[in-house]
């Protein structure tokens, strides 16, 4: 049975290119991103995984943690590692997981027989510090992932996991949010002293509560 919002991620001991690995205790008390990519020598799979590591800073702001899996060994991510720091300008220093028995992709369900029988979609996971899952994306192996959208979900659940606010279409760090529905329009002004603008009773706007 395939994971849903809310499941608690599974817990798992692997072997990375860092060594092993538990996940709940390299997670610790701060979030997760795990994402999954069908195989080593790919060409998405180079540009994805470095444009990770050239994140590495972004994601520490965040208190993120980011793991990769394939089905290849750990020698073969070493090896890899290589042309994608030469290739990208990059130097990857996050974890990259060695699943070849694939029980971590099975446990996570990312591996699509309509799609490929033996190697993972680009299925990404991000992880609360509750170990709840937060996000599920699913790309097709020849669509590579946007991680500057990453980046923004994990802004808009760190936001909303702390104030009683949802985020709109297309909204970046900064802009105005939503008051959710279960606070009423009366008890906006002690709640959000910034202020708030009334749209329609059920859509009330209030500058982020955070900045």
């Amino acid at each position: 049975m395939s994971l849903r919002l809310g499941d608690k991620a599974p817990d798992f001991t692997a072997k990375t290119t860092a060594g092993e690995i538990n996940l709940y205790e390299y997670l610790g008390d701060g979030w997760g991103v795990l994402f999954s990519h069908p195989a080593d020598y790919t060409p998405v799979c180079t540009t994805e995984l470095g444009r990770t590591a050239a994140l590495k800073d972004e994601f520490a702001k965040r208190n993120v943690k980011v793991l990769a899996l394939s089905v290849d060994s750990v020698e073969s991510h070493k090896s890899w590692i290589k042309d994608i720091n030469e290739t990208q300008g990059v130097e990857v220093e996050f974890p990259i997981i060695a699943d070849e028995d694939r029980k971590i992709a099975e446990a996570y369900d990312m591996i699509h027989p309509n799609a490929s029988v033996n190697a993972t979609v680009r299925s990404l996971f991000i992880i609360g510090p509750d170990k709840a899952i937060k996000l599920i994306i699913t790309y097709p192996a020849s669509t590579g992932r946007n991680f500057q959208e990453i980046l923004r979900v994990i802004d808009s659940l760190q936001l909303t996991a702390y104030h009683s606010v949802a985020t709109p279409a297309d909204w970046k760090d900064g802009e105005d949010v939503v008051v959710v529905p279960a606070i009423k329009t009366e008890d906006i002004p002690a709640k959000f002293p910034k202020g708030f603008t009334e749209v329609k009773p059920y859509l009330r706007l209030t500058p982020q509560p955070n900045k």
